[in-house]
């Protein structure tokens, strides 16, 4: 995957946040550009997911400011940032599971960009075929690979510039996995920027172009992702062997 390094879609400077009196994350900087995939790595615990809840306003921040496509996001409601662009899709993938495939894309659709619901819809159907064939399958009658590409088109009913995804490969067999990431990389070839939480280690780097480790609410190594995948304390850092509050490569 290759990106063109413009102004940054998403730039995240000296973020700290967390729930209520419990700080997660510290003087955390990211930053994602248009047409690229840029992933975040860490242990469990490291602070990722708290990472994109701060950016979609479900984790309020306590310091250093979030913007996205050139306007301060930093403490917008979760409805205004979906609408001003920015979709996300959880981790554990929190579709409807009583409704049906079809009635979750309608419940997504929240008329932001030009496109009618019918036109995104068949580009779902496009992207995920199996999704038209059990459009009127409950939800909890999928498979769990079913159920993530169902997540991930629900998220892209937004018409998003920007996609969020939060462990995409968690609990999924190894060739559903593939699939998946064939799809994040078909998805970046139409434009959408896309931010990766994802503890497949490699298959995240070699989809990539940045990447940057979380550990204990800090970055701790960051830089393009191929030399990431190749730097020697990598897995040190992973394991938070190495005390550096910021390594670059």
């Amino acid at each position: 995957m290759t990106s063109t390094r413009s102004n940054p879609l998403l730039r995240i400077d000296g973020l700290s946040s967390g729930y209520g009196r419990i700080g997660v994350l510290h003087d955390v900087s990211v930053a994602v550009h248009p047409n690229e995939i840029v992933v975040i790595l860490g242990p469990n615990g490291a602070g990722k997911t708290t990472l994109l809840n701060s950016i979609s306003g479900v984790a309020r921040a306590s310091a250093g400011t979030i913007t996205f496509d050139g306007e301060d996001i930093t403490g917008a409601r979760p409805e205004s940032v979906v609408r001003k662009g920015l979709a996300h899709c959880p981790e554990g993938r929190q579709i409807f599971q009583r409704l049906s495939v079809e009635e979750n894309l309608v419940a997504a659709h929240i008329g932001r960009g030009t496109k009618s619901f019918e036109a995104l819809r068949e580009d779902a159907f496009t992207l995920f075929p199996i999704l038209k064939e059990r459009r009127n399958s409950s939800a909890s009658r999928m498979s769990g690979g079913q159920q993530q590409m169902l997540a991930i088109a629900r998220a892209l009913m937004a018409e998003p510039k920007l996609l969020m995804l939060d462990e995409p490969s968690l609990g999924l067999a190894p060739k559903i996995v593939h699939q998946i990431f064939r799809i994040i990389l078909d998805l970046s070839q139409t434009g959408i920027a896309i931010l990766l939480v994802e503890q497949n280690v490699q298959l995240a780097l070699e989809c990539g172009d940045h990447a940057y480790l979380l550990n204990t609410g800090r970055v701790k190594l960051a830089g393009n992702a191929q030399e990431i995948a190749s730097h020697s304390a990598l897995g040190d850092l992973y394991l938070g062997h190495v005390t550096e509050d910021s390594l670059h490569v």
